[in-house]
């Protein structure tokens, strides 16, 4: 967290560069820049509230703001009419996550410590939920397969509202139950874990994380479509690839953290839990907010590449999961996935 501290001279550059009109390029990178200490502070807030809560209230709160910055930009970027950026987001996130961060979590436990093991069982519940999770989400896009996109949004925008909603009873579900079935990862992380901040300054400094997060996800939003005109960048690999690093670089870490300390079980949870709670979350509620927000609600249809990415990267994530134990090798397969899919949308789109 300490060297993520030299970033927050982003946030008052980009200030000034918002009230002295610089060009958009810039304004990206410093909103950029800006997002990760702030998404790191209101991470670490948010897990030393959790500390004086106890581990159900403080496994409600992670599940609650733990991907608060992707609704956050979700929420700017719905009220600015780009709904192929958002969509293009929250898959990045999930991908992300189960790629580039459970990949680079391989590979750096497994570097260290050669045979990286974890209880098999432990992530199961949470890994058959997420492909739960992707079917469901998959559905809306098979059933409107030759349905113009105008069309889904006006005469089939209820299916999205029903199946936003099944989504998001199941989530919460999903959250007691595991809150049941998985005490003994709270109870181990609370052990091992103490309060950063006092139970005051916590809250202060998720308020005012928040509050950041937000103006910066505003100036964010508004120079994509500038920006990525005149760089000629794709406004697709802006959404899948660079935004979702941004938003979850301090979680990454943390989860790397754990496995070069041999704890893949916490990892593990890090990665897949952040990917059902984009998919089963913060996608649902970006759909209902869209209603209220924006003159024309986004529907719940994601695109074909998106569908298959997510399903492909679940299927792996299940095959690890269940197998109790992995080495560096898999998480370099991971990445190079990630990598692969990375390169095909800067160079197609």
């Amino acid at each position: 967290m300490k060297y993520l501290r030299i970033l927050l001279i982003s946030v008052p550059l980009s200030f000034v560069g918002y009230f002295m009109n610089w060009n958009a390029t810039t304004m990206f990178i410093l909103a950029c820049i800006a997002i990760i200490p702030l998404a790191g502070y209101l991470g670490s807030a948010t897990e030393s509230i959790a500390v004086y809560t106890g581990p159900k209230a403080g496994g409600f709160l992670n599940a609650t703001f733990g991907n608060a910055t992707e609704l956050i930009i979700s929420f700017f970027a719905i009220r600015a009419g780009l709904f192929d950026v958002v969509k293009a987001t929250l898959a990045g996130s999930v991908l992300g996550n189960i790629l580039l961060v459970l990949g680079c979590s391989i590979l750096a436990g497994g570097l260290k410590h050669k045979v990286l093991k974890y209880d098999a069982k432990l992530g199961r519940s949470t890994a058959t939920m997420l492909l739960f999770a992707v079917v469901a989400l998959a559905m809306p896009a098979v059933f409107t397969a030759k349905i113009q996109e105008d069309v889904i949004v006006g005469k089939y925008m209820t299916f999205s509202i029903i199946t936003s909603i099944i989504m998001l009873i199941t989530y919460v579900v999903g959250v007691i139950y595991s809150f049941k079935s998985q005490n003994d990862l709270y109870d181990e992380k609370d052990e091992e874990e103490e309060a950063q901040w006092s139970l005051i300054a916590s809250t202060v400094i998720l308020a005012v994380a928040t509050i950041l997060i937000a103006v910066e996800s505003e100036f964010l939003v508004g120079s994509i479509e500038p920006m990525t005109e005149a760089a000629g960048i794709s406004q697709m690999f802006i959404g899948i690839i660079l935004i979702p690093i941004v938003g979850n670089a301090a979680e990454h870490s943390t989860a790397i953290i754990m496995a070069l300390k041999n704890k893949m079980d916490i990892a593990i949870e890090i990665a897949v839990g952040s990917s059902l709670q984009i998919v089963l979350f913060v996608i649902p509620i970006s759909v209902i907010m869209s209603l209220f927000i924006s003159e024309t609600p986004m529907s719940i249809v994601f695109k074909a590449g998106e569908i298959f990415l997510f399903g492909a990267s679940v299927f792996i994530v299940n095959h690890i999961v269940k197998a109790g134990r992995t080495d560096w090798m898999e998480g370099l397969k991971l990445i190079s996935v990630y990598i692969i899919a990375a390169v095909g949308f800067f160079m197609i789109g």
